[in-house]
């Protein structure tokens, strides 16, 4: 079996689920979210604020980012989140899926470079969307 951070995915959305996604849903929890304004999951977050989403933080270092609420895992953020957009390592993930099925999220989306097909067969056998491998300021961006 391939170490998860070596994998490419086996299943992934189609353009009409990331379309769907990406107009239907209001919360992003960014898990990953970071201080540094180099980082992917810094810059995105902003983007996706500036783009009319909620946007709460998941990174167990901080309690607030750039004007983010930040909480040290997605089990604790308050109330419901639309969507867990993912940027940390791939083998960190499968309980971030996990907490995304209890909170009744829509859909997860990992970044580039974050695949786990394990983890992605349990969200999508929960009924969630899943997004590997793919950034969604790209996929927003160009919509």
């Amino acid at each position: 079996m391939p170490d998860p951070g070596c994998e490419f995915p086996r299943q992934n959305a189609s353009s009409e689920d990331i379309s769907k996604i990406l107009g239907s849903v209001k919360t992003i929890a960014v898990v990953g979210i970071s201080p540094k304004e180099e980082r992917p999951s810094h810059w995105i977050s902003l983007y996706l604020r500036d783009n009319g989403f909620d946007v709460v933080g998941v990174n167990p270092g901080h309690t607030e980012l750039m004007g983010f609420n930040v909480y040290p895992t997605l089990a604790a953020v308050p109330g419901p989140v639309d969507l867990v957009n993912v940027f940390i390592r791939s083998e960190n993930v499968p309980p971030v899926v996990d907490d995304a099925i209890a909170k009744k999220a829509k859909a997860i989306w990992m970044q580039e470079g974050v695949v786990n097909n394990a983890a992605a067969d349990k969200a999508r056998a929960a009924g969630l969307i899943v997004v590997m491998n793919k950034c969604i300021y790209k996929e927003h961006a160009s919509q």
